[in-house]
């Protein structure tokens, strides 16, 4: 039977695992970082404390018939832990991000349970190893964590005369437009275009920046930019 120190030691070096490979999805602006990580590992290493000492604490006596499968809790552990990875994995412009963030949870629930089952070499280890797939690894695939997405509407009055130049004015920003989208309304015998174009450009560009690129052409009325989900 473990002493109380030495439960809480292993689950601290579980969550404590876990925050590093946390903060390194967090310095990648990933929806889940430092704390959901942490969290993760934090409940893994605990349930692994509880799957193998909770006999321990129940007061059994040495004639009664009990018998423990330790094993059950953390094998729940790392089934449930799926539905919560699932949610990290998004599909968005034809494309699937998040997968790495949701095997970052599930490495992180392995870090978890082997720190609390006192492996704590292991559990170091898989850190490493994991930090090193995350970071060094990654100059090999072809990533850009320096260019941010938005999606932009604009609304251009009677007196647009091309829409062809908020595209042009966003390339001269320093800006990429990859899909546009092209509506056009009568109100009040008026004309009114609408416009939305998902825009991709270097974070060294404010989106105070782009906003001013698109309101120089003329004709526009109306500029929102939002975050592409």
């Amino acid at each position: 039977m473990l002493s109380h120190g030495e439960m809480i030691l292993r689950i601290v070096a579980g969550a404590s695992s876990g925050a590093i490979i946390g903060y390194e999805r967090d310095l990648h602006r990933r929806p889940v970082g430092l704390r959901t990580h942490l969290i993760v590992a934090l409940a893994a290493a605990t349930f692994m404390v509880v799957s193998s000492q909770f006999v321990y604490w129940q007061h059994y006596g040495k004639e009664d018939l009990v018998e423990v499968d330790t094993s059950r809790i953390a094998a729940s552990v790392v089934s449930a832990v799926g539905f919560l990875a699932g949610g990290a994995i998004l599909r968005t412009r034809g494309t699937v991000q998040g997968l790495t963030t949701a095997a970052g949870l599930w490495l992180v629930t392995a870090i978890g349970l082997c720190s609390g089952a006192g492996m704590f070499i292991e559990s170091g280890a898989v850190t490493l190893l994991g930090l090193i797939s995350l970071t060094v690894l990654r100059r090999f695939e072809d990533k850009d964590d320096h260019r941010l997405v938005r999606r932009v509407s604009v609304v251009l009055g009677e007196d647009a005369k091309d829409v062809t130049a908020l595209t042009e004015a966003l390339t001269a920003a320093g800006a990429k437009v990859s899909d546009v989208e092209h509506e056009k309304h009568l109100e009040d015998g008026k004309k009114r275009i609408e416009i939305t174009l998902d825009v991709e450009f270097p974070d060294t560009l404010s989106v105070s920046a782009l906003i001013e690129a698109v309101e120089g052409v003329a004709g526009v009325r109306r500029v929102v930019v939002k975050h592409v989900p």
